[in-house]
């Protein structure tokens, strides 16, 4: 089983997963626990951002004793209340977003959470399952290109953790295609089950999106003064991509919905053309099978039964009573 606790490409330093302190210039140094817990910003430009487990024993204590963040909200970023929401405390902005789940075994609309606490100074992230979100930020960091201030580091996040939703619904998207173009193929119980499945998926991740659109709203309304107005329009960008993954999730919902009426209406027509070939196939077998069974009933009295032509007879006159039902049939436009 995969330990939660635990990361593909870190080592927990007590409950640090990794840390960073930003130069303000798109770079960022490495940072231990025990540095970071001491941390001080050395010039205006500085940035700490610790990734934490927020499972890990004495999270929320040194939330609350070593950072002064009131209980209520380090009570908040340590639980398991997962909804997205973000708001405004004084200068600090706290936020619960939630990114897709891509850990071994897990389906996609299992969305993973990750609860952040910016001062505008400090910027602290949690999680309890691995999202690769804040690795991507990191990589950035490293290579030099990445966020310079606290505000952009939150707008990198963000950009990321939504941009790795696009990947889930684009595949749904192409599921629902190949169905659609898979006419032969996309019938009956084992077509349904996919297309259900897919509904199952593009309700789920709509569920948990459309809170995270508001939450991105509100950090983009209510942020305090340290999140720039290059951020707020950084965010304003993600929220309108967010906007349409949620579009897409809707078409990409009525088009499996479509699809299920269609594959329903082509097995119940195929079910109605079979019954009605059996229907026409015990039509004309029920007057030579009445005909049979008057012919070979073991009593006395059997019309021609010494007569040597009389079963070519019988049978001429079964092959006019079928010729007879066939042109009715056709009249009747049975077939």
């Amino acid at each position: 089983m995969h330990d939660p606790t635990t990361n593909d490409d870190v080592s927990l330093d007590g409950p640090l997963l990794f840390g960073r302190v930003l130069d303000g210039r798109g770079g960022a140094r490495e940072i231990g626990w025990e540095e970071a817990r001491a941390w001080q910003p050395g010039g205006p430009d500085e940035v700490l951002w610790v990734h934490m487990c927020r499972t890990v024993e004495g999270v929320r204590e040194w939330l609350i004793e070593g950072l002064g963040i009131p209980e209520p909200t380090a009570e908040l970023l340590t639980s398991d209340a997962t909804r997205p929401r973000a708001f405004r405390e004084g200068e600090a902005l706290v936020a619960t977003l939630r990114g897709i789940n891509f850990n071994p075994g897990a389906e996609p609309e299992d969305m993973v959470s990750m609860q952040l606490w910016c001062d505008g100074t400090r910027l602290i992230t949690l999680r309890r399952m691995p999202l690769q979100t804040p690795r991507d930020t990191r990589e950035g960091l490293d290579e030099g290109h990445g966020a310079v201030d606290a505000g952009s580091l939150i707008t990198s996040l963000t950009e990321h953790l939504i941009e790795r939703m696009s990947h889930s619904i684009l595949d749904l998207n192409k599921a629902i295609d190949a169905l659609e173009e898979d006419q032969d193929g996309c019938e009956g119980d084992d077509a349904l089950r996919q297309i259900s499945e897919i509904r199952r998926e593009c309700l789920a991740l709509k569920r948990y999106m459309s809170p995270q659109h508001e939450a991105l709203e509100n950090i983009a309304s209510d942020a305090p003064s340290w999140f720039e107005h290059h951020d707020r329009r950084e965010i304003a960008e993600s929220i309108d991509r967010l906007r349409r993954y949620l579009e897409d999730l809707d078409i990409s919902k009525e088009s499996a919905l479509v699809l299920q009426d269609d594959v329903r209406a082509r097995t119940l027509e195929r079910n109605s053309r079979t019954q009605s070939q059996l229907t026409i196939v015990a039509t004309i077998f029920l007057p030579l099978n009445f005909i049979a069974g008057l012919l070979g009933m073991n009593v006395g009295g059997i019309p021609d039964s010494q007569d040597p032509h009389a079963f070519w007879m019988i049978v001429g006159v079964c092959g006019l009573i079928i010729l007879a039902q066939l042109v009715l049939f056709r009249r009747l436009r049975w077939f």
